[in-house]
């Protein structure tokens, strides 16, 4: 059954869609069957994955209101393993139609309950904004990884997510964990990157990947080819950063599965 993990920061430019795209990319290639779920009205995971929005139909909204069958709207990419439920711009219109429909943030989690014995990760790219699009996301989520951009702000607003989403585990009686945070756009020869790094490890109160993603041109450069890293620039530092990650987060199955034997 797949490990659901929402891709989330209400601060945008962090590299959140990046790490959705790439995290998913390198988790396939290490013989894990994946889905991207694309939660953005902007779509740009789909497009970063080779799905271009303007021409699409058949789109994640349409499942989400009972239009199709959600088997009918997951798409397959370019790398075997790797499947997106793409959105579309009538994503944006959900957030009015959400209103008024009962049980309004379980939507995409009862969508999800319907895929997951298909997959060993479904990882969603939620809105860089709160909202009903994201309170969905997260009601969906068994876990939430938090990229933190290495620049002065970065820890800026970092208190209010987690306050969410101790307010959705409260409200709403779910049990949405922390996998991790991951510092992105770091710059090791840069005094401000290694102080940021240092302050999200001491404050932070969950778990800080090890991985720390670069600047890096290729992974800049990748959307516009509507790749992932691992097919525009399989050897640049980008790639294999992602690569690690993707790594470190298959680990944590590992270390989860170790503590529950101790524990019983």
């Amino acid at each position: 059954m797949a490990r659901i993990i929402s891709i989330c920061n209400q601060k945008g430019g962090v590299g959140k869609t990046t790490t959705a795209i790439n995290l998913s990319a390198y988790l396939a290639a290490l013989g894990k069957k994946v889905l991207v779920v694309d939660f953005d009205p902007q779509a740009n995971a789909s497009s970063g994955l080779g799905i271009s929005p303007r021409f699409l139909k058949e789109s994640i909204y349409h499942a989400l209101f009972g239009y199709l069958e959600h088997d009918k709207i997951v798409k397959e990419s370019s790398l075997f393993n790797l499947h997106v439920a793409p959105a579309s711009p009538d994503l944006a219109g959900a957030l009015v139609e959400l209103i008024e429909i009962p049980d309004r943030e379980f939507l995409l989690r009862k969508l999800l309950n319907r895929l997951r014995h298909q997959y060993h990760y479904i990882i969603i790219d939620l809105p860089p904004s709160l909202s009903l699009l994201t309170i969905n996301g997260l009601v969906g989520s068994d876990e939430v990884i938090i990229p933190i951009q290495a620049e002065y702000y970065a820890l800026e607003g970092l208190s209010q997510l987690l306050g969410t989403i101790e307010m959705v585990n409260n409200n709403l009686r779910t049990n949405i964990k922390i996998a991790g945070a991951v510092i992105t756009m770091f710059n090791k020869q840069e005094t401000l990157s290694r102080d940021v790094a240092s302050e999200v490890e001491r404050h932070f109160p969950h778990h800080v990947y090890g991985t720390r993603i670069p600047r890096s041109v290729s992974l800049a450069e990748a959307p516009s080819f509507s790749k992932p890293v691992i097919l525009y620039d399989p050897k640049s530092i980008g790639a294999r950063a992602y690569e690690l990650l993707a790594r470190e987060v298959i680990a944590q199955e590992v270390d989860n599965t170790f503590k529950l034997l101790n524990n019983n």
